[in-house]
């Protein structure tokens, strides 16, 4: 059995429905300024401070790594990720290290990029180096251009590994799996 006061402020009548729309709409307005007052205040680091103040390895598997620039599409993505960016490489092959702040869906596969670019994909497996670390393997084709072999793996902080983004994304969600986060994507031409 309902109450007087229940059958009064939720009857169904005009003067209702248009009390509670303007109530929501209210709230709705009263969130949107609130989010807006906080995006203002929170300090705002560019993606470049950020790739520049972060310290990549200066070897990889004991060779010496030298500094490359990124990309303009690179560096467009960089403006935008949770993170820090760098490229390098040994002489042999280039190395594409993130350094992942939060989880994040823009940590997406390689395998993504290079279909994206037009690349043909083949190959694709998981393998152990020869320091018996785990990767996700392919190798991407693009007609007329050279074969690559391309390795990625992510490591968070503790020092477990991910081959698979989507298990390391609901692993760092979840809090199964703590960062900062470093995902390393090498590839080299075959």
């Amino acid at each position: 059995m309902s109450t007087p006061f229940f059958e009064r402020w939720f009857a169904n009548h005009f003067i209702n429905r248009i009390g509670h729309k303007t109530a929501f709409a209210l709230a709705m307005l009263l969130c949107m300024l609130w989010s807006t007052a906080a995006a203002l205040r929170a300090p705002a680091e560019p993606a470049d401070v950020a790739a520049v103040s972060h310290e990549w390895p200066s070897r990889w598997d004991g060779l010496p790594l030298r500094p490359l620039a990124l990309s303009e599409v690179e560096q467009r993505f960089a403006d935008r990720f949770p993170g820090a960016i760098g490229r390098m490489t040994d002489g042999t092959q280039t190395l594409v290290m993130r350094q992942v702040k939060q989880p994040t869906r823009m940590l997406h596969p390689a395998v993504d990029c290079y279909r994206a670019l037009g690349y043909r994909i083949e190959q694709a497996r998981l393998e152990r180096d020869a320091q018996e670390r785990l990767w996700r393997c392919f190798v991407a084709q693009r007609h007329g251009a050279q074969k690559i072999r391309v390795c990625e793996r992510i490591v968070d902080a503790q020092g477990a590994a991910f081959t698979d983004t989507s298990a390391w994304y609901w692993a760092a969600a979840s809090g199964q799996s703590h960062g900062p986060w470093q995902a390393v994507t090498v590839a080299k031409p075959i």
